[in-house]
């Protein structure tokens, strides 16, 4: 008997079968193996140390709309949660149950209730959030929220918790201030909203201490209690009028900080006025309160306390330890002992937040551990080659000599390898010399270029030096008092010269401005040793407006710094690379009024001169519009092919203009509410190239902008959806500059092809990946609001996608034109690996050309590697070497077998 199979299950088995041939997926060995993750919290703002807790804990919120737990112990991450971004999310209170300014006062909840806390937290002012959370498990127990009436007085709102009551205080500047209690687990009022007249509160010289609103009014303080029965003005006056902000001191009701010295508004609250520190907290040892104060002087930190009730030093808690530079200036913020009868204070934790943006936890006269917060405000990022081996050292060394005759060449290898033996010999019996630091270190090149270092630069000015394969950081540096330009640009990392220069080393530079005066500052540096060079720290004497990279030096391979100052002269660091800064064109666009200039840079009779050349108004008629998006080429891209092979095999030649930089501008609109508009401008001839409108979309906007094609991602406003238009430029059929491109020849207008899609998530960042000689494929990396980074193919962005299948694309490769955008989940770099509030994603090249190097930057850090068009210049991993070097061995010795037996049966032959 005969089966017959049914046609449309042939046709699923067939289609399971080619399914199961192309599914790619990672596999479990391979999870973190190629990559990295670092996962932060953010800067400090309030945190509570907890050690006599059966689960001893370091509770907190940062300035990055997070809320966490720490192990005091190790400093790692218990728990996490990320909470609602930018005002929505910012903790206004967090309070401890069990740490208000009465310690008798406690929230846990009675037997049978769910309304008690661990920990309580305010956030936001419109609507504001009251959560109660479970601190074991950092779960939200309850949730209430309040929606203000005038949601701009309740930007300025401050609260505080007082007897299982919360107070929510509105001030009204210059009137009034408006004071509504709550039941703190209900959200229930107590009562209607009182007003207390207060005429003398200004929104930059006040603030809450426990119950009393204080305010600074030259050389006193003014302030009223908001629980009193009767409201009383209270004056306390003060020696010298502070020269920084007033701040209260959590822990004691009505006490503040006030010129480095404890003032008490509250004649209830007896303080040791005499102490003088740079920041206190108050806690207690012994079943007593004492104050803690810590000052940094000469690199030490010195931590002391007195007893509150009597003034009289604690000597178990005073302590003095060497504390790093790269941390920057220590603040205390709060510190816990094991509650012990005659405890010898070793059992104290100190934590101190610091103008790094460090967490550092002191314990016993040591830092028990610290937390590199600014990495979670990653600012710009480099991959710097490691330097070569003794052994590639000395072979670089004899390539670089000069050419000679068959016989000195000769020689010079025999004694190059001859030099190696006995160095051989000598580490062998252990009197070869020691290794480097870096070789310590395992810095040594690799042979593929994936082993490199990771250099990165954060908001706060700390610079990081990161193994880019085991994620360890082997240097840190800190430059105080630094911070962005105008317009919203952020500092700069800069590589002056690489590390292909053996034996010179690489050399990188921050371009910053001094916050103090706001001119610019440079600082040169070791990228693989973290150590200053070229003199280090240079403060410049100009504001930077515009900077550019010159080309190397003959001297010593340097690239110069090219800087416009705001008088609009021209200046190079270092200086020898002046005469390099001849024929440089600059442009610089200023983001309110969408105005773009362009200079041409001179150099004659030993001088720089600066010279206006053009000028494009993108503001429109009544300047409404400014300018949001700007995105240029990478320097380091190489273009391969420079061409596209059509279906009839004729070649369509791409626009690669290497001056062409795109500038989006957004205006309000009557009719469409919001318009963005694209711009491609030469920025050498001030050209516009093309110019497109987009009406009823709005920001977010991300670009990337690379070879010929542009893209751009944004939010819909009409049906609600983001979307992603590509744009790809073409010359035609014939090229205009086939040798060297010039943008003062005028060439023609490009041939510009467009197309939009449907992306169904929120795109966060744009990059596209980067190889050494551009012949991989191109992808796009998407980075999400969920976390993750999808690897986006470049042909299903492709503006040439035919809307119906041709022949014509079929011969090119495209894919029929599909409006929606599809994410699969093996696209995802990171697979399960969720970078929270990812910004930013930076790509770099390896000594591979099939792979590009990869570093998402958030709130957490991610590296990777990532292989467009797959590894094919390497041998996979699962590769047979046993096999292969059976087959060639069996293989040679048949040859050799065959070879004899044929050469015995041709003799035999001859006798014959």
């Amino acid at each position: 008997m005969r089966l017959a199979l049914h046609p449309a299950g042939t046709l699923i088995s067939l289609s399971l079968l080619l399914l199961l041939s192309t599914c790619s997926a990672l596999y479990e060995d391979q999870i973190k193996k190629f990559d990295w993750r670092s996962v932060h919290v953010g800067a400090l703002k309030q945190v509570h140390v907890d050690l006599n807790h059966f689960q001893p804990r370091i509770l907190l919120s940062t300035n990055e709309q997070v809320v966490a737990s720490l192990c005091p112990k190790s400093g790692e991450i218990v728990w996490r949660q990320v909470l609602e971004q930018k005002s929505r999310g910012d903790v206004k209170l967090l309070q401890v149950s069990g740490f208000s300014d009465d310690s008798s006062d406690t929230a846990a909840a009675p037997m049978g209730s769910r309304l008690g806390f661990d920990m309580l937290t305010v956030q936001g002012h419109a609507p504001s959030l009251v959560r109660g959370w479970n601190t074991n498990i950092g779960t939200i127990e309850w949730e209430w929220s309040i929606m203000p009436l005038n949601t701009e007085r309740a930007q300025d709102a401050l609260w505080f918790y007082k007897n299982s009551v919360l107070y929510h205080v509105v001030p009204v500047w210059r009137s009034h201030l408006e004071v509504t209690a709550y039941f703190a687990t209900s959200g229930h009022t107590t009562g209607s909203t009182s007003k207390i007249m207060a005429a003398w509160i200004k929104s930059d010289s006040c603030l809450l201490s426990g119950t009393y609103f204080v305010c600074l009014d030259g050389k006193q303080l003014i302030s009223l209690d908001l629980l009193a029965k009767s409201t009383q003005v209270i004056a306390t006056p003060l020696l010298t009028e502070p020269s920084d902000k007033i701040q209260s001191l959590p822990g004691l009701n009505g006490v503040l900080i006030a010129n480095k010295r404890l003032i008490s508004v509250n004649k209830e609250q007896a303080v040791c006025s005499e102490l003088n520190s740079a920041s206190y907290v108050i806690g207690s040892f012994n079943y007593r309160k004492v104050v803690a104060y810590a000052d940094l002087a000469d690199g030490n930190l010195k931590i002391n306390a007195v007893y509150l009730d009597n003034c009289s030093p604690v000597p178990e808690l005073q302590m003095s330890l060497a504390f790093a530079d790269h941390y920057g200036t220590p603040s205390l913020r709060s510190f816990d002992c094991k509650l012990k009868r005659n405890s010898d204070g070793k059992s104290c934790l100190f934590l101190f937040a610091t103008s790094a943006e460090s967490i550092v936890a002191v314990q016993q006269g040591r830092v028990r551990w610290a937390r590199e917060e600014s990495l979670a405000n990653v600012i710009d990022t480099q991959f710097i080659d490691l330097p070569l081996s003794d052994t590639e050292g000395t072979l670089e060394n004899e390539m670089k000599g000069k050419a000679g005759d068959i016989v000195s060449a000769f020689m010079r290898r025999i004694t190059t390898q001859a030099l190696q033996i006995k160095s051989l010999f000598l580490h062998v019996i252990g009197l070869g010399p020691p290794p480097t630091d870096t070789q310590r270190a395992g810095l040594v090149r690799d042979s593929f270029g994936l082993h490199k270092m990771l250099v990165l630069l954060t908001r706060t000015g700390k610079i990081f030096g990161i193994d880019n394969v085991a994620g360890k950081h082997h240097w840190k540096l800190y430059l105080p008092n630094v911070s962005g330009f105008e317009n919203a640009e952020e500092m700069r990392l800069i590589v002056q010269r690489s590390s292909k220069h053996f034996p010179l080393q690489p050399l990188c530079a921050i371009v910053a401005k001094f916050a103090t005066n706001g001119n610019g500052v440079l600082f040169r540096f070791n990228p693989i040793t973290g150590l200053a060079a070229e003199g280090g720290l240079l403060q410049l004497d100009y504001q930077i407006k515009q900077l550019a990279l010159l080309p190397e030096t003959e001297q010593d391979f340097v690239k110069g710094i090219l800087m416009l100052d705001a008088a609009n002269k021209v200046h190079v660091q270092p200086k020898h690379a002046t005469p390099l800064a001849d024929g440089m064109y600059l442009y610089t666009a200023d983001v309110k009024t969408a105005e773009l200039e362009g200079y041409f840079v001179k150099y004659a009779g030993s001088e720089l001169s600066c010279t206006p050349i053009w000028n494009v108004r993108l503001g429109g008629h009544n300047s409404e519009q400014h300018i949001i998006g700007v995105a240029s080429k990478n320097p380091i891209e190489h273009v391969h092919s420079q061409g596209r092979v059509l279906g009839d095999r004729s070649v369509l030649y791409k626009y690669i203009n290497p001056n062409l930089v795109a500038f989006v501008t957004q205006a309000p609109d009557a009719i469409h509410k919001s318009v963005l508009n694209l711009y491609l401008i030469d920025v050498v001839s001030g050209s516009v190239i093309f110019s497109m409108t987009h009406r009823k979309v709005r920001p977010p906007l991300h670009i990337v902008h690379s070879e010929n094609w542009l893209a751009y991602s944004y939010f819909n406003d009409k049906v609600r959806r983001t979307e992603i238009t590509t744009i790809e430029l073409y010359e035609g059929n014939a090229q205009g500059n086939n040798s060297v491109w010039s943008s003062l020849q005028a060439p023609s207008m490009p041939l510009v092809e467009r197309q939009s899609y449907i992306i169904p998530t929120i795109v966060e960042a744009l990059r596209e990946t980067i190889t050494e000689r551009g012949i991989t494929n191109k992808h796009v990396l998407i980075g999400t609001a969920s976390g993750g980074i999808v690897e986006m193919p470049w042909h299903l962005l492709d503006p040439r996608r035919p809307i119906s299948s041709t022949t014509q694309g079929r011969e090119e490769g495209a894919i029929p034109y599909i409006p929606e955008l599809p994410l699969p989940t093996e696209n995802h770099i990171n697979y399960n690996q969720t970078i929270a509030r990812l910004r930013n994603i930076y790509t770099a090249p390896s000594g591979l050309e099939s792979t590009c190097l990869v570093v998402a930057t958030g709130l957490d850090l991610f590296v990777t590697r990532v292989a467009p068009s797959k590894t094919f210049d390497l041998l996979k991993e699962d590769f047979d070497y046993i096999l292969i070097s059976i087959v060639l061995v069996v293989l040679t010795s048949g040859s050799l077998i065959v070879r004899h037996l044929a050469s015995r049966k041709l003799l035999k032959q001859a006798w014959k």
